[in-house]
């Protein structure tokens, strides 16, 4: 068994998935046992080839790469990955990501100083170091009326201050999916990643289930990354729908259909007046009048691969 397993997700864009895999083994001590799981998420044959050829000749002995011939989304791709895993701990990489130091080494030592601990994620920063957010609170109906800065305000224990700079380990609701790091054991326990989901709010679910039976957490400030927010997934309306699509499914598991239907009528609202002004908003619209249904995600129009 390994120490640790990431799991890289590639969607056609193999580049950045190969500079993401040189960046965790150049900063990662030989001394730790790790493995890394590619899965190629239904790339173009060209994009997957590309990668193939890159894994094929690495030097690292421990790095496998996974075809799945249909794109899973985020939850459903790092599933696959985790099939292929066998590690104490489990690291959800993106192949957006560059590690800027010995991330696995802090992080693990952080994880193993409390049992209570379930996931633990590092700060990142942009291309031009700059700090970003790297944690956020729960979806919720308060947090989409009220907004984080006014849950932060009433409540700063339960909600820290996500533009603060940290110097020292913070109890969060959920850490950035860009990068977080998961006792498997806890992971298994709650069932992984709901591949209802295709793509959004997978950690928020995830950290929600897991906050349910006990366990927490954290952001560890002193491990760092670079994340290139955004690069693995162009902005779109289709991507916008499918946001909201997961938001309001999220909510109803959580929180019930009362807490659905009035999230989902006041997305109808805003939406009725934001369509007559930007037009493109037509089709997210008409998802949420039809009540937003998992029907409606890009995972029902995905395509076999050969």
């Amino acid at each position: 068994m390994f120490d640790i397993a990431a799991i890289i997700i590639n969607y056609n864009s193999s580049k950045l998935t190969q500079e993401c895999v040189d960046s965790i083994i150049e900063k990662t001590p030989s001394t730790l046992n790790f493995q890394i799981v590619v899965v190629d998420n239904a790339s173009e044959k060209e994009d997957y080839l590309s990668l193939k050829q890159f894994c094929d000749t690495h030097p690292f002995k421990n790095l496998q790469l996974v075809r799945s011939k249909i794109n899973t989304g985020f939850g459903g791709g790092n599933m696959t990955g985790f099939h292929f895993s066998n590690a104490q701990y489990v690291a959800f990489v993106n192949n957006d990501t560059l590690f800027l130091n010995d991330c696995f080494s802090i992080l693990k030592a952080a994880i193993e100083k409390d049992s209570s601990i379930a996931v633990v994620g590092g700060q990142s920063f942009s291309e031009t170091g700059k700090r970003m957010m790297a944690f956020d609170h729960f979806a919720s109906i308060s947090k989409e009326l009220f907004g984080r800065d006014f849950l932060e305000k009433i409540n700063p224990k339960k909600y820290p201050k996500r533009k603060l700079e940290y110097t020292s380990p913070v109890k969060v609701n959920y850490v950035q999916g860009s990068f977080m790091l998961v006792r498997t054991s806890y992971f298994n326990e709650v069932g992984g990643f709901d591949n209802n989901i295709f793509l959004y709010y997978e950690e928020t679910d995830l950290c929600k289930r897991l906050e349910k039976i006990g366990k927490s957490s954290y952001l560890i400030p002193d491990a760092k990354y670079v994340h290139y927010h955004g690069a693995s997934t162009p902005q779109s309306i289709a991507i916008k729908t499918e946001l909201k699509i997961s938001l309001l499914y999220i909510i109803r598991k959580h929180y019930g259909y009362l807490s659905f239907w009035f999230l989902l009528n006041y997305l109808r609202i805003n939406y009725i007046f934001s369509t007559l002004f930007k037009p493109k908003y037509g089709y997210l619209l008409k998802v949420l009048l039809a009540g937003a249904p998992l029907s409606k995600s890009l995972k029902v129009t995905q395509k076999i691969r050969e």
